[in-house]
Order: C-alpha cells, then sequence, then structure tokens
C-alpha cells in the first residue's frame, strides 16, 4: 500500500469531508505575542497568567516533539487526554448507525465505549490464546463498512506487545484506518511505530503523557499520523482543547528526558522484582510476561484477593470479567516503598 493508492475521501465522513473548521482569533497569526496588543479575543486584559486562550496548535511543545520523535510537525495532534484523540477518530471517520470498528479484547475498554456514544458498531475479534492478534479473523470481520482496527500494544491489561509482523499483515491487507496504542511503550525495548508512518499511509498511533512521564493529573494525548489524517482531526477538534497549565507542565517535563528515563527505569527494576516473588506465591497461578508499568497475574480466586487486599488497603484491578483472563489481577508497580508493603500483604494473605 502507498499514498497513490489510498485515498482518505473514501473514509472521512461525508459532512466532515465539506466542513470548514472554527478559526480563531489565535488562529489568524503566528507570534510569541511579546510586542502585540491582544483586543481580538473579550478576554480579561489584566495579566494573571492565564488570562489569555491558549495557543490552539501548542506550537513550543510540538516543537519539541518534532525532535524527540523525528517526526514532522503536521503529523502531530495533541488532545485533552487520548480519550479525546480517539474520540475525534469516531467523530471524522465513522457514520453513526453505518460503520463499524474492530476492537480486540481483552483490551483498554474505552474504544468499545467510544463506540457506544457514537453509535458505531463494534465487532470484537478475540486475542488468541497467546493475547495475540488472530490476523485471519480480523480480516475476515472486516467489510466494506469497517473504518478502524485499534490495537493496543503493549496490550492493557494483558501487558505483552503484538508481534511486528501480525500488525505489518493487518497495515498492508486492510484497507481502513489501524490505531496502534502506544501508551505504554516507553516500558517496552520496543520501538515505537512512528518510525514507520511514512511506510504506512493508514497508520496512527496514540501516545499519551499519563504513563512514563507521570502527568496523568493534566490529561495530555499525543497523536501521530500522516498530514492528510491529522489536517482531518484538526478540522474538528475543538479550538483550544488543550489549555494553558497543561501545555506549560507539559513542555517542562518532555524537556526533563534524564528525569523521566531514571523513573521508568526505577520502574522497570521494581517490575522485575515483583515479577519474580509473585511467581513464588502460592495462590498465583501464573505470571504473565509484561511490556507495561503493570504484570497481570492469574490466582486461584481473583474476587477473594481483590477483597482481602482491598482490606489491607491495597488497591488493584480485578480483570477477571475480561475474554481469556478468568481469575486475573493487575498489579500496577508502585514505588519501591509501596511493592515492599505489597510484598508483604501477598505474602501473609
Amino acid at each position: 500500500m502507498n499514498n497513490l493508492t489510498f485515498d482518505f475521501n473514501n473514509l472521512v465522513r461525508e459532512n466532515v469531508r465539506s466542513l470548514t473548521p472554527y478559526s480563531s482569533a489565535r488562529d489568524e497569526y503566528v507570534s510569541d505575542g511579546s510586542k502585540m496588543i491582544f483586543l481580538d479575543a473579550n478576554e480579561n486584559p489584566f495579566d494573571n497568567g492565564v488570562n489569555r486562550y491558549p495557543d490552539p496548535q501548542q506550537r513550543s511543545l510540538k516543537a519539541v516533539l518534532v525532535q524527540q520523535k523525528e517526526v514532522l510537525l503536521n503529523q502531530i495532534l495533541l488532545g485533552n487526554g487520548s480519550d479525546e484523540v480517539l474520540d475525534l477518530l469516531f467523530r471524522a471517520f465513522c457514520e453513526p448507525k453505518v460503520d463499524n470498528i474492530i476492537t480486540l479484547p481483552p483490551t483498554y475498554g474505552m474504544y468499545k465505549v467510544l463506540a457506544n456514544i457514537n453509535n458505531v458498531e463494534e465487532r470484537q475479534v478475540f486475542l488468541d490464546h497467546t493475547f495475540e492478534p488472530d490476523v485471519s479473523k480480523i480480516l475476515e470481520s472486516t467489510d466494506g463498512n469497517t473504518k478502524i482496527i485499534f490495537l493496543c500494544s503493549p496490550n492493557n491489561p494483558t501487558g505483552n506487545s503484538f508481534s511486528e509482523d501480525r500488525i505489518v499483515t493487518i497495515l498492508e491487507n486492510f484497507k481502513g484506518l489501524v490505531v496502534i496504542d502506544e501508551a505504554y511503550i516507553d516500558f517496552s525495548d520496543k520501538e515505537s511505530w512512528i518510525k514507520r508512518l511514512d511506510e504506512f499511509p493508514n497508520l496512527i498511533i496514540t501516545q499519551t503523557l499519563s504513563k512514563a512521564y507521570g502527568l496523568a493529573g493534566i490529561r495530555l494525548g499525543l497523536c501521530y499520523a500522516s498530514k492528510e489524517i491529522i489536517e482531518i482531526l484538526n478540522r474538528i477538534k475543538p479550538p483550544y482543547n488543550v489549555n494553558e497549565l497543561t501545555q506549560k507542565r507539559a513542555l517542562t517535563r518532555v524537556l526533563n528526558n534524564d528525569q523521566v528515563t531514571k523513573e521508568v527505569s526505577d520502574i522497570l527494576l521494581e517490575r522485575n522484582l515483583l515479577a519474580a516473588v509473585l511467581k513464588d506465591i502460592p495462590f498465583v497461578l501464573k505470571v504473565y510476561p509484561s511490556d507495561a508499568n503493570f504484570i497481570l497475574v492469574k490466582v486461584d480466586n481473583a474476587d477473594l484477593r481483590y477483597r482481602e487486599l482491598l482490606e489491607k488497603g491495597i488497591v488493584i484491578r480485578n480483570r477477571g470479567t475480561q475474554p481469556l483472563c478468568e481469575n486475573t489481577l493487575r498489579f500496577t508497580i508502585g514505588t519501591k516503598e509501596e511493592n515492599k508493603v505489597l510484598i508483604e500483604t501477598l505474602k501473609k494473605l
């Protein structure tokens, strides 16, 4: 597949294709504003740090991401968390009551929620027994109205990264969009699919500052895709979807790569330690390998063990209701001190 044969007009919704986006006052010029008098946006003129509307294109933050991710400026979209980015994809490409998307349970639950919100059919194709995509079943489940396939890799809640060969097969044989959710990519030794954006025009990568970067509270999601896809998403995004405080905090954090790298290293060290200990806990039946900042384990009775830990003041996730995840618990990796308490508690149960 290449750019010459891939026609985005066949994917984007008709109303979006003809839509004229809202143009905010800040869209009409590019300047740092240091020598300008702003009388355009009906703002309060008294400076308090946030009295002005934020940059609708987040230029300062994107300039750093361009260097770090080695992408073009027009290949980046930022959103109010990854959930907004995912919702924009539904609203741009999926016609309600007509189109469908494919998810691969067990996986991140918001794909299903957003499909329901947008009145788009969700077709589920379960992962195989190794928690890998069943490529033949996925492709068999598509039709002319299948717009998006969602791949979460590393996957939540299983923790594994999907096979490169399987993902390539999907990209090469599906005429819709393939979204690879890389929320946990910073904890993996696998390379991001960002490096292959130019190879696959239907590829979309979403990332977040909520996990490795420790900024869950500011809600910032990142989307990397072809300039054509980003242009479509920019048409429909709210003009000021990323606020000024978020932009400033995110910029400070992404510029502090050394600290982020150290924290990720500490988390991986604790992950390996916890995984080793879990294998010796009598009621733990299996510890699944993880490329993320959490570990999925199979236990004798997930409901019982979940309640026991909750009574001890330790909150985890019971994933036993998810497909292929009967009697499983998901442990997020905490600080060294938190993990020590968890290990001591598990040994006493």
